[in-house]
Formats: C-alpha cells, sequence, structure tokens
C-alpha cells in the first residue's frame, strides 16, 4: 500500500497544479515516484527535464530501456519495473529479455551496444563503479558522449526506483511483476 497520499489535481495548490497539467498535456510521467515529486514543484519540474534529457542523447530506446530494466530489477522496484517492461515490450525487446533481466541473468543480446548497457548497469550498480576495461570497451561503442547519457540514465532511474521504494508506490494490477 502506499505510503505517501496521492494527491488529487483538485487538492494540489497552484504551481503544483500548474506543473501538474503542463506535464500531463505534455503527456510526460505523472505517476509512480512523481506522486511523491508533485509534493515540490521544482523537483517534479527536474525530474520530468532529467527524464525528457536522458532520452536526447543518442542511445536507442532499446538501449536505454534495457538499461533501465536493468535498474529497476537491481532496486527491485515495482512500479518503476511495471512501467518499463510494458514500455520495453512496446519498443520490441523480446519478453524473453525482459524475463532475464527480471531473473536477475545476464539476458542473450546479439547486439554489443544492448549487451553493454545491461552489463555497464550491473556493473555500476553492483560494484559502484566500472572497471577499467568496462569502461573502455563502453566507450569504444558508445563514444563519450553517449556514454555520459547511458550513465546520466542508470543514475535518473535509481532515483525513481528508490523513491518509488521509499513510499511504496503500488504498481497498479496490469503491470508485469517482478520475479
Amino acid at each position: 500500500m502506499t505510503r505517501i497520499q496521492i494527491l488529487k489535481r483538485e487538492e494540489m495548490n497552484a504551481e503544483q497544479g500548474r506543473v501538474y497539467d503542463e506535464a500531463k498535456a505534455a503527456n510526460a510521467p505523472v505517476g509512480g515516484p512523481y506522486y511523491a515529486y508533485i509534493r515540490n514543484p521544482q523537483l517534479f519540474t527536474a525530474a520530468q527535464i532529467m527524464g525528457k534529457t536522458s532520452g536526447a542523447f543518442k542511445l536507442s530506446a532499446r538501449e536505454r530501456l534495457i538499461a533501465v530494466l536493468t535498474v529497476c530489477r537491481f532496486w527491485n522496484a515495482g512500479y518503476p519495473w511495471g512501467a518499463q517492461a510494458r514500455n520495453a515490450l512496446s519498443q520490441g525487446v523480446d519478453q524473453a529479455i525482459i524475463d532475464a533481466i527480471n531473473a536477475g541473468k545476464t539476458p542473450n543480446l546479439a547486439n554489443p551496444r544492448e549487451a553493454m548497457a545491461h552489463k555497464l548497469a550491473k556493473e555500476l550498480l553492483t560494484n559502484k563503479g566500472l572497471a577499467q576495461a568496462t569502461y573502455d570497451e563502453a566507450e569504444k561503442l558508445f563514444g563519450t558522449d553517449d556514454l555520459v547519457g547511458l550513465v546520466a540514465a542508470i543514475g535518473q532511474f535509481s532515483m525513481v526506483c528508490c523513491s518509488a521504494n521509499a513510499f511504496d508506490i503500488t504498481p497498479p494490477p496490469e503491470f508485469k511483476k517482478l520475479a
């Protein structure tokens, strides 16, 4: 059960309502951890901008989603996992890949950049850093600029997962569950 009271639109103050309405009109996220972020409109807006900015790098949707799913699994974050698993399916990520990540296994990824997105996210979170060989391989595959974007997406989604876990944001029943 969600620990934080989810504010209905009519319960929001003027600034909360304004940023909520803007996000909703832009088809940006307003649920999940954003239920908590709306308490501080600047944080809500910053989280929206950070999410949008991480999509501006030259990472493919699949590369980003594979990294994000790895982050969700690491944090055992139910709401983000369900939302991103659904998103991954809609972007063509195979169910077998999603299931492998959910089981904590290395998915069978033929694309070297996708395989590295998973490896880098898992290694960075588990080891709190990257081995030099992993960094060198990732920089060769992505280039420095997109590697920055990948690491930023991992960090940004860690914040999303920590928020969802701290406030026990309950995923809707239609979301795929963590193993």
